[in-house]
């Protein structure tokens, strides 16, 4: 066989060779290790997360891509830098009724600022969350805003997005740290207006529903009532005050206010008014209450917290704290924008961490004393 023909039949079997191993995809890699996509890609795009893979599934997955041919698909420096002008917005619970307003807030700030919203429900779970953290950073979101409810959050959580310098914005909880930014209310002063409120009226005997222990907000609102009472010689009755259960069910605080209730009527505890860590909670009260033959608020006065959309429309209607939700979604994306620009412009740009205030709302679940 002449020379040049052998030459270009190798030279044509080594194309088809190259042409075979680009069309390995992760799916291909996936289906020969036994494991799925996701973790593949973790590992073949040594993601951050992979940290958390055995090092035994890391072998095994990188034995099969060898073995296949796989070949990564590399971005080109212009694609690299290209900017997406979106962000990643992450909820941890979207039927949790404290989230609507502060989302409004999210959404009209980044249309005002031309960005894209990019929006992830991961149901209170660990493992949703860092996976559709993995797929925002590879959809190169500029930022993320994250909204914390009912997870209790920790360094651990946030620190990929630490490793990647991608701007973040934590609203409803702090973590401290000098890389993520947050915005929170202040609970404390909370706490304390709502005790207030009640005191005005001439409330003594008051019973109290506390948040769950572990809920970063808890806290600072029994500081808040604990100052307010030392202050104003105001003894709050052990026996007058239960906890929330832990629960990443943020539609659970209206039971658990019911059953509590019941509980704190059962003590034959005289009371003539009652504060609830949230609103879902005061609803819960006002039914046990009524259930009881209680009237709210002529025999009992009933105050909330947070003062979401259904406060307004309750019977009767709801006396509150108020949290700025709208605008803490919108300080939320400001100070994300502004991150933005000085990673853009090579800047400097230190953490923010806003406290805003509280509002006291008066409607019809609360009355002075008789």
């Amino acid at each position: 066989m002449p020379r040049a023909i052998c030459r270009r039949r190798g030279s044509s079997m080594v194309k088809r060779r190259r042409q075979k191993n680009s069309s390995v995809t992760i799916r291909d890699v996936a289906r020969a290790s036994g494991f799925s996509s996701t973790t593949v890609s973790f590992v073949l795009n040594d993601a951050p997360l992979a940290r958390f893979i055995p090092t035994k599934t890391k072998n095994r997955i990188r034995s099969a891509a060898k073995r296949l041919g796989y070949r990564p698909h590399l971005l080109t420096p212009f694609m690299r830098s290209k900017r997406s002008h979106s962000v990643g917005v992450m909820v941890f619970d979207m039927t949790d009724p404290y989230c609507t307003l502060i989302l409004r807030g999210v959404e009209n700030a980044l249309y005002q600022a031309s960005y894209l919203p990019i929006l992830a429900d991961v149901h209170n779970e660990r493992s949703r969350f860092e996976r559709y953290l993995e797929m925002l950073l590879d959809r190169r979101v500029e930022g993320l805003i994250v909204l914390a409810n009912w997870l209790f959050l920790d360094i651990h959580f946030l620190a990929d997005l630490e490793k990647n310098t991608i701007p973040a914005t934590l609203i409803g909880g702090e973590l401290k740290t000098d890389s993520i930014s947050s915005v929170i209310v202040d609970n404390e002063v909370g706490g304390r207006l709502a005790l207030e409120h009640l005191f005005s009226l001439g409330h003594r005997k008051i019973a109290f529903i506390r948040g769950p222990k572990m809920l970063g907000d808890s806290g600072p609102r029994w500081r808040g009532i604990r100052s307010f009472a030392q202050a104003n010689g105001l003894e709050l009755d052990a026996k007058l005050i239960v906890d929330l259960p832990e629960s990443r069910d943020p539609n659970s605080g209206f039971e658990a206010g019911l059953r509590l209730t019941e509980e704190l009527l059962k003590r034959k505890r005289q009371f003539t008014a009652l504060m609830a860590f949230d609103d879902l909670t005061a609803f819960g009260a006002v039914r046990a209450l009524a259930k009881s033959g209680v009237r709210v608020p002529d025999d009992c006065s009933v105050i909330g917290f947070d003062d979401v959309a259904a406060a307004t429309l309750s019977t009767p209607s709801l006396t509150t704290i108020r949290q700025p939700m709208e605008s803490m979604g919108a300080m939320a994306v400001g100070i994300l924008v502004d991150s933005i620009n000085a990673r853009q412009e090579s800047r400097e740009f230190s953490a923010a961490h806003e406290r805003v205030a509280p509002e006291l709302v008066v409607r019809e679940s609360t009355r002075a004393l008789r």
